[in-house]
């Protein structure tokens, strides 16, 4: 009776808890810290534009910016780059625009390039792909404003600007390539009210397509400009005479400089570049799909509760052997439900790199949701999971381990190599053929050798000594006591219903977790393929718990009917239950392919699919190993509850 009120303290625990997460993810917010410390600028302070990569949606092959024959400066530097900058193909060099703090320029020229064959077609197929050019000014993106139609004075800012365009030439039928040429630059500064000095807070760009003219002939740089003249001040504003591209043509590449004051602050100058997606989030619709999810949820974790109560209160006041005898249920399987299942080394390597998986998110959604991965620190996330990934590696051990001598094993070091190689040589595996597909295409995507032997090292150096130390730890501690005892003989499982059967079972119990996150997966998705911030990590942080939530009572659910219809094979079940949501992730994420993204190559749809199979893959070891303690939590705690003769 004692174990039976507990079981109902615990579902009205849970019901507080979901009263309390509603209201935590209604009032969620998300804050950043900036990541780099201000730059004060006086006037007349030089500021020097960085290039980064050519990115396109279409394709999602990164190339980094002197793959075209832009103009270069004099040498060529490359910036200090962090281990997650390299993984996501960024690639940051000098450029030859500077220019001076608040003092305006106009049409200051470049450089002058004659076009080839071989550059012409580099410059249209990069067009054709929808490729925009990224800057980086005091650590802030480039960003193009675009005043939206349907709402008055709204405006959405692009990421980087687009290369060229495709269109029609002066009523030709004929479609043909423009460049833009012409760049008219808007550096946003807040001025300190007190000192002659300002800090930058926005960086914002017009380009246009302009088909310079000036007179005799070319010398030098200095040359001046009929199509725009600082000192007859006639400015580039439209791009009517554009720049076509053609065989043995002549670009000149020229660019104004403008100053703004802005009210902005430096701490919040971020806030703009992260409302860069279409549509902000639609807040109302999140939470009402949240507390959809968690109502449904809740519900049947408190129907589950009060049977089992009901169940334990019968049991417990049986007098005579033949009395229970006569009962059916989960508690007639008590010799056998703690037999230990087929397979069973290799549910506990999957166990153990569960347990990495959920120490590497929690601890990363943590840091986030407290702003210290900034999006201003760029690859700052990546690194800081690969990193956790590799420590977490001191758990997966201990818990693979443990399980392993729960289940009589004695050789751990076994156990220990197969939980330190098994997910991360498939993972790397897919991956390395990925990146020898990028490199082929020669995208500055490809992991370079020097980054492979760090993940390499990362893994073997690292991750593995951490992974035999857990496990050490782990297999001298004592083994984990059966509350009860296990028969010699396996009883016979009965025929079956069919919502019985494995496969059915296993199925359902992956809608409900997915339910739970897909709201929000169309807004990662969306980040990661479509280029835009993501940084709402204090709601990321409310659905994570809530899918933790939903995964153990889906799991402990459908684990109790199963005992209750004299089925003992609950391990392998329970894992695979809540891991089911992983097919259904894929799924979505080929419906978003389809839907949401314009890939035509074969290449890019390889990488993209290739990429959410381990995404889909580790969201499977993830919600599996949630799935299978919250399961195995509960069998010992009922059969702890009765009294066995």
């Amino acid at each position: 009776m004692a174990r039976g009120s507990l079981a109902l303290r615990l579902g009205v625990s849970f019901t507080s808890s979901s009263l309390l997460l509603l209201l935590l993810a209604y009032h969620s917010c998300s804050f950043y810290l900036p990541g780099v410390a201000p730059q004060d600028f006086s006037t007349g302070a030089e500021l020097k534009v960085k290039v980064n990569k050519l990115t396109s949606t279409k394709t999602q092959l990164p190339y980094s910016y002197y793959s075209l024959p832009y103009c270069p400066p004099k040498h060529i530097v490359d910036s200090a780059e962090n281990l997650g900058e390299v993984l996501r193909g960024d690639r940051i060099e000098n450029s030859p625009y500077v220019f001076q703090m608040r003092e305006p320029l106009q049409c200051r020229v470049l450089c002058r390039i004659t076009l080839n064959a071989k550059t012409v077609k580099e410059f249209k197929e990069k067009i054709d792909d929808d490729y925009r050019v990224n800057m980086i000014l005091d650590n802030l993106p480039l960003v193009v404003p675009i005043r939206r139609s349907d709402q008055e004075n709204a405006v959405v800012y692009q990421h980087g600007f687009h290369v060229g365009l495709k269109g029609q030439y002066a009523g030709s039928e004929d479609l043909k390539h423009f460049i833009h040429n012409h760049l008219t630059f808007t550096v946003k500064y807040h001025k300190d009210s007190q000192l002659d000095l300002a800090r930058i807070v926005g960086f914002e760009v017009k380009p246009f397509s302009v088909k310079h003219q000036y007179d005799g002939e070319w010398k030098n740089e200095n040359m001046r400009l009929t199509t725009c003249d600082p000192h007859a001040r006639l400015a580039v504003t439209s791009s009517d005479s554009p720049q076509v591209i053609e065989d043995k043509k002549d670009v000149i590449f020229t660019y104004d400089v403008a100053f703004e004051e802005s009210d902005v602050k430096w701490a919040s100058r971020w806030d703009t570049y992260l409302l860069m997606a279409d549509d902000q989030i639609h807040w109302f619709s999140v939470v009402n799909s949240l507390m959809i999810v968690l109502f449904l949820s809740g519900m049947v974790a408190m129907i589950m509760l009060r049977t089992l109560y009901r169940d334990i209160s019968k049991y417990n006041q049986l007098e005579t052997q033949e009395e229970a005898q006569e009962e059916t249920g989960w508690k007639l399987v008590h010799g056998d439900v703690f037999r230990p299942p087929t397979n069973s080394d290799l549910l506990c390597v999957y166990v153990g790199t569960g347990v990495q998986f959920f120490g590497m998110i929690l601890v990363t959604m943590i840091f986030a949701a407290l702003g210290f991965l900034s999006p201003s620190n760029r690859g700052g996330l990546m690194t800081a999971m690969l990193f956790l990934w590799v420590f977490m590696g001191l758990f997966a051990g201990y818990a693979s381990a443990r399980l392993y001598k729960m289940f009589k094993g004695t050789q751990w070091e076994k156990i220990t190599l197969k939980t330190a190689f098994m997910f991360p040589s498939i993972v790397f595996a897919i991956f390395f053929v990925l990146n020898a597909l990028i490199w082929g295409e020669k995208s500055s995507g490809a992991v370079p050798f020097g980054t492979m032997f760090a993940l390499v090292f990362l893994w073997f150096g690292i991750s593995v000594p951490l992974v035999f130390t857990g496990s050490y730890i782990g297999f001298k501690k004592p083994a984990i006591e059966d509350p009860v005892k296990t028969n010699k003989i396996p009883r016979q499982i009965p025929e079956q219903a069919w919502y019985m059967n494995p496969v059915f079972s296993i199925l359902t119990g992956g809608v409900l977790p997915f339910g739970a996150v897909f709201i929000e997966l169309f807004f990662i998705l969306t980040s990661i393929w479509l280029h835009q911030f993501y940084y709402i990590f204090g709601f990321l942080f409310i659905v994570f718990i809530i899918l933790i939530v939903t995964c153990a009572e889906i799991t402990i659910v459908l684990c109790y009917f199963q005992l209750c219809s004299e089925d003992y094979l609950w391990w392998w079940r329970s894992y695979l239950t809540s891991g089911s949501s992983a097919i259904y992730l894929f799924l979505y994420a080929a419906f978003y392919f389809f839907t949401k993204l314009d890939i035509t190559k074969p290449v890019s749809g390889i990488l993209y699919f290739g990429y959410m199979l381990i995404a889909s893959y580790a969201f499977f070891v993830l919600t599996g190993t949630i799935g299978f303690y919250a399961c195995f939590w509960f069998t010992r705690l009922i059969y702890s509850s009765v009294k066995i003769d």
